[in-house]
């Protein structure tokens, strides 16, 4: 476990992620060529979505050596639609690397990293990328950094030169520069900012120890010693945030980066307390190469270039081919098959996966992404991801009728590769719904039902799942009467209506004496209500909140009978809607938007214009926190337009609430459309 670094390359989108995953692999001689992502030859992006976008949308795994140390990188991408890929790469590693553009600073993505991994116990450092673009400012990026979050990111390897004249680094540890790839003396103009640098490393490691502050206040310095043996120590506990400057594109000090990773960042022996739940209660456990295994799948896949897929990252003991395990989130038991070591696409076949390293499994009958695997027996399992909640929502067809039989599993398939998609029938508007975190993500699934399933899609926005019900009261009866030769139908119901409290849902009062209706035809009055209100009468939506007291009645020997009953009550309570002042409710849902406080006075406006009323608000750091309800009808697109108002920069939380009435100029369209359908 002590020769395995485990590192994650998180982020913005074009901070040079994948780039510099290439040129690692590329330096560390595990391929021949470096690939580009212009031209689609990366090894971390493969799949056919990711080379006709030209950019990342599922993780990349990959594997080498350096130094007599396995490092197993992970690549997430940083657009935010596939935020549920970087919290996978975070369960799998030690180390999380936030990899900036040194020309744009604190962007998006970047905060929306930082944002979404904030609670991650993961050891955290920065890692300025392209230092040799035009604007590139290492201190300026640090700086803002250190403004706008809670980490305090602190130069390991500071920037000789940038720009075109960035030629290489200094290792503020060792004290030494490494210029166009040689070690050489500290030019003279930067010994001051080498200092600085220094003396800001040396407060970081001592208050990371007490015992070491206790000899930096004593002493005024660390030794070389005490410093090399602290800051593997502080980084592991969260109290230093390194930070190296490096050139992927040109291939500037990335050997250095790497040499840091080896040297100062925590192996899976000085992160190897990890939480699990134990029969339900969390706890805190050691691993170790000989303890009972405990694993988790942080991604599933299936793709025509690799197949099925399942990346695994071992915590404790070890994974071997034919060995029963049990997946407790499925409560099934399993069988491990085919093991590998993966870089990209490409794989080797291996007998064992051990503590502490990553791998990919073969054909795993029910473990999936975010699923743990134990040993057969054992009552413990990793704790759930926390994933976010969806924000954007599509219905979903298949064009064709004949792929409406497979769009089914072929969705089941593709949403566990992606656990943040859900899919919903709903019942009342006749639609698979699509919830997701994005317009990317949900756009994604719908390429790849077409290129692995040849299924194709049409997505829109949903349908409102609409209820009706009534506002005043209303006292009617119905008499059905037919004779049409032979015997026939005969039933009178009279109907006392009410509205109910909202969320109380349908009452039925039998308050019928002396027989008017006969005892067996109460059931089929009551199911008659029931059918009629699963219908709708005015929108052809749901009734709820209503009470119909049945209170009096006739009937014929002969010509009255359960379908007669139910036929005078359809009607009998279409009369009573016909008086009770009718109405149209639609879902309220909770929604909290965090958004930074410049963009206050367009989001709180929008907010209205989309009938949507503010809560309360309070003050976070530089952000504002907005509570508020909005209709679902206008929360449909409200994703889009948020990220639209603020730069990419706000984002919001949303659940539902309760039904509350549509204002009467809506509710007239909706009930016009509706009956439109109808006829």
């Amino acid at each position: 476990m002590k020769d395995i670094r485990n590192i994650a390359l998180v982020g913005a989108s074009g901070a040079g992620k994948t780039s510099l995953a290439e040129q690692m692999l590329f330096n560390a001689k595990t391929t021949t060529r470096v690939g580009k992502v212009e031209d689609g030859n990366t090894v971390m992006d493969f799949s056919n979505e990711e080379i006709e976008k030209g950019m990342s949308m599922t993780l990349g795994v990959a594997n080498f050596k350096w130094k007599n140390t396995k490092i197993n990188l992970l690549d997430a991408p940083g657009y935010a639609d596939f935020a549920s890929e970087q919290i996978a790469v975070s369960t799998a590693v030690e180390n999380l690397l936030f990899v900036t553009n040194a020309s744009v600073g604190y962007e998006v993505g970047l905060e929306q990293s930082i944002e979404l991994l904030d609670k991650r116990m993961d050891a955290k450092g920065i890692i300025v990328n392209r230092m040799d673009n035009e604007g590139a400012d290492f201190n300026k990026v640090l700086e803002a950094i250190r403004e706008n979050t809670d980490l305090n990111p602190i130069p390991i390897l500071m920037p000789v030169g940038s720009e075109h004249r960035f030629e290489g680094v200094i290792d503020v540890v060792k004290g030494k520069a490494y210029i166009k790839g040689k070690e050489s003396d500290i030019p003279a103009d930067l010994i001051d900012a080498y200092e600085a640098n220094k003396l800001a490393l040396m407060e970081a490691v001592a208050e990371s120890d007490d015992a070491l502050l206790e000899k930096y206040f004593d002493a005024g310095k660390l030794t070389d010693e005490e410093m090399a043996s602290g800051i593997k120590s502080a980084i592991s506990q969260g109290t230093l945030v390194p930070a190296f400057a490096c050139s992927a594109t040109h291939n500037i000090a990335v050997d250095n980066v790497l040499n840091a990773v080896v040297e100062y960042l925590p192996s899976p022996v000085e992160k190897n307390k990890i939480t699990v739940l134990d029969n339900g209660n969390e706890k805190k456990i050691t691993t170790s190469d000989s303890g009972d295994i405990i694993a988790y799948i942080f991604k599933s896949f299936s793709d025509p270039n690799v197949g099925d897929m399942a990346y695994v990252r071992v915590f404790s003991g070890s994974l071997k081919s034919g060995t029963e395990v049990f997946v407790p989130e499925k409560s099934k038991k399993d069988r491990i098959g085919s093991m590998y070591n993966i870089v990209g696409k490409n794989r080797t076949e291996t007998s064992e996966i051990k503590a502490g390293d990553i791998g990919g499994l073969v054909k795993t009958k029910y473990a999936r992404s975010f699923n743990s695997i134990v040993k057969y027996g054992s009552k413990i399992k990793l704790v759930d991801a926390e994933l976010p909640s969806p924000v954007y929502w599509q219905s979903i067809k298949a064009v064709n009728q004949h792929d409406e039989d497979k769009i089914g599993s072929a969705l089941s398939k593709l949403m566990e590769e992606d656990p943040t998609i859900k899919l919903e029938m709903n019942a009342e508007t006749a639609e698979n719904v699509l919830a997701g975190i994005g317009e990317q993500q949900i756009g994604l699934l719908e390429k790849k039902l077409k290129t692995r399933y040849k299924i194709d899609a049409r997505l829109k926005t949903p349908r409102v799942p609409y209820k009706e019900t009534v506002q005043g009261n209303a006292d009617v009866n119905y008499k059905h009467k037919k004779q049409s030769g032979g015997r026939g139908q005969y039933a009178e119901v009279y109907f006392r209506v009410k509205p109910k409290p909202r969320g109380e849902g349908f009452e039925f009062i039998n308050s019928v004496v002396g027989g008017t209706i006969p005892s067996k035809f109460i059931p089929a009055v009551k199911k008659g209500l029931l059918e009629t209100l699963g219908k709708g009468i005015i929108a052809k939506y749901p009734i709820v909140d209503i009470s119909v007291d049945v209170y009096f009645g006739s009937y014929h020997d002969v010509d009255s009978s359960e379908l007669a009953f139910k036929i005078a009550s359809w009607n009998g309570l279409k009369k009573a809607f016909e008086v009770a002042n009718p109405i149209l409710l639609e879902p309220i849902h909770d929604i909290k938007i965090i958004i930074p406080d410049e963009y206050m006075g367009d989001v709180m406006g929008d907010i209205s214009t989309r009938r949507g009323k503010i809560i309360g608000m309070e003050q976070k750091g530089k952000k504002q926190i907005l509570n508020a309800q909005m209709p679902l009808a206008e929360l449909f697109n409200y994703y889009p337009a948020l990220k639209s108002f603020t730069q990419g920069r706000g984002k919001f939380t949303q659940k539902f609430s309760c039904f509350e009435k549509v204002p009467d100029d809506i509710a007239v369209k909706v009930i016009a459309e509706a009956n439109k359908k109808e006829d």
